[in-house]
């Protein structure tokens, strides 16, 4: 064996280890079309940001301080605005809030009313407590009066004299719808007192003339009429 041939087969081995460690630190080469190229860095842009920190250094950002409160005047309020009523002085009272109830036709444009004096036959104990009802309500006392009928009503709970009786007690303590409910439940248990039934209808016809019932009033007395 020469001694060419000696030297490039000892000199091999160290060429091969030294291509190895190249091998892997390199990317693989694009291939386009089945034929590889060299991969290219992208382009760097440096002159299009140059410019854009230029435009900013530029540009300057303006700061304008905030009024003082005091220069700020308040505009006056236009004359068409409606001016608010002022608040009722001193306490505000429950009849104040509610709504004023219409007050009481004169007695002049009432239809006149005579009430009937009831001659049924009482109880003794019934007739003592309408003798005492008739002195109290001579006197003024019209609630010891209603009491006093009130209690013989419970002795004859179906007495129509009764109930016309309390009815007019309540009509003259200005109750006119407890009068004409009691009339109407005296007019039911006067079964055959025809006199009574009528009475008890132009009670309850005046009794809605002071509610301001005018269109129930006149239809009460063409009830009353019938008897």
């Amino acid at each position: 064996m020469s001694l060419k041939r000696l030297v490039i087969i000892c000199a091999l081995p160290s060429f091969l280890a030294g291509c190895a460690e190249f091998y892997g630190s390199q990317p693989p080469a694009p291939v386009y079309d089945g034929q590889p190229q060299s991969q290219k860095p992208p382009p760097v842009i440096t002159q299009k940001k140059s410019k854009l920190r230029s435009n900013a250094a530029k540009e300057t950002v303006k700061v304008q301080p905030l009024k003082d409160f005091s220069e700020i005047k308040s505009e006056p309020l236009s004359s068409s605005t409606v001016p608010l009523e002022p608040p009722p002085s001193g306490p505000v009272t429950l009849e104040a809030l509610e709504p004023s109830l219409p007050a009481p036709p004169p007695a002049s444009e009432l239809t006149p009313f005579e009430p009937m004096e009831a001659t049924a036959p009482l109880s003794p104990a019934v007739s003592a407590l309408v003798s005492a009802a008739n002195q109290n309500s001579k006197a003024g006392d019209l609630d010891s009066a209603a009491a006093s009928i009130e209690r013989a009503i419970r002795i004859e709970p179906r007495n129509a004299n009764l109930f016309y009786k309390l009815a007019l007690l309540r009509l003259k303590q200005s109750k006119p719808r407890l009068a004409e409910d009691l009339a109407k439940k005296s007019a039911l248990l006067a079964s055959t007192d025809n006199a009574l039934k009528k009475n008890c209808w132009l009670l309850i016809a005046h009794a809605r003339e002071v509610q301001q019932d005018f269109a129930g009033a006149k239809e009460a007395r063409e009830k009353a009429d019938n008897f």
